[in-house]
């Protein structure tokens, strides 16, 4: 996910997808890219603790940063875009895909 100038409007945008796509409560699986370096994995690890979230992390070729993808079950579009501003906010370096 990139956002572009105005993020509201991918937000926006986002929560229409999100809404046609799916059916609520259903799995959604975020992925980030963080550097390897620093504690920026445990602080995505510690946006989804305690909801049941499968998170897989994987390093790049060079090590320099890590993927880390989480499928976990959310309410609805609300709360999917919630975790992506709130991931946004508390990790420095995060790249949202």
């Amino acid at each position: 996910m990139s956002e572009s100038k105005n993020p509201e409007e991918f937000y926006a945008k986002l929560k229409k997808q999100l809404q046609d796509t799916a059916m609520w409560p259903s799995e959604y699986l975020y992925k980030f890219i963080v550097p390897t370096k620093g504690d920026q994995i445990s602080q995505v690890q510690g946006i989804f603790n305690n909801m049941g979230a499968v998170i897989e992390t994987k390093q790049s070729k060079k090590g320099k940063y890590t993927s880390v993808s989480i499928n976990v079950r959310m309410k609805n579009p609300d709360h999917v875009i919630e975790k992506y501003k709130e991931v946004a906010i508390k990790v420095e370096g995060v790249i949202s895909l």
